[in-house]
């Protein structure tokens, strides 16, 4: 459209956190370049890889557990195997039983985004799948990386 700008891609230094992936062969589509799909199995494993290391979550055992309710991504610049990438995090809103994050994917050194997106995490009782207030523990995670 006529007058609308492209978003800027955010910087490495917008997130709090974050953990390497390495790409596979099987991540390149016929295009010669990541296929989307995949950019969201990575928002996701960074997540959660992040509140399991820091004990705010285990995904056999804990009371609580995050169920994804929306998911946006922007693509800046392709990444392609055999590309190491860092998955950067951030909490972006954090709600009495719901955050949203945001991520951002670096490939290699790089310092500005190759892609960034958002997604929201409704925390329920694992039994019942009711929501539930984010537990202290979990809450005082978060709080640490939000913007």
């Amino acid at each position: 459209m006529p007058g609308n700008a492209r978003t800027q891609p955010p910087l490495w230094n917008d997130y709090r956190a974050g953990s390497a992936i390495t790409t596979r062969w099987n991540d390149n589509d016929p295009y010669g370049h990541v296929n989307n799909a995949v950019y969201y199995f990575w928002f996701d494993s960074a997540v959660n890889r992040y509140l399991i290391e820091q004990g705010a979550l285990d995904i056999k055992k804990s009371d609580v557990i995050g169920l994804v309710v929306k998911t946006r991504c922007e693509y800046f610049a392709p990444i392609a195997f055999p590309d190491l990438v860092e998955v950067r995090i951030r909490v972006e809103k954090l709600g009495r039983t719901s955050v949203t994050y945001g991520v951002g994917l670096f490939r290699g050194e790089e310092k500005t985004a190759s892609a960034a997106g958002s997604f929201t995490h409704v925390y329920v009782d694992r039994q019942s799948r009711r929501p539930t207030p984010l537990p202290t523990l979990l809450r005082n995670v978060l709080e640490s990386i939000s913007i």
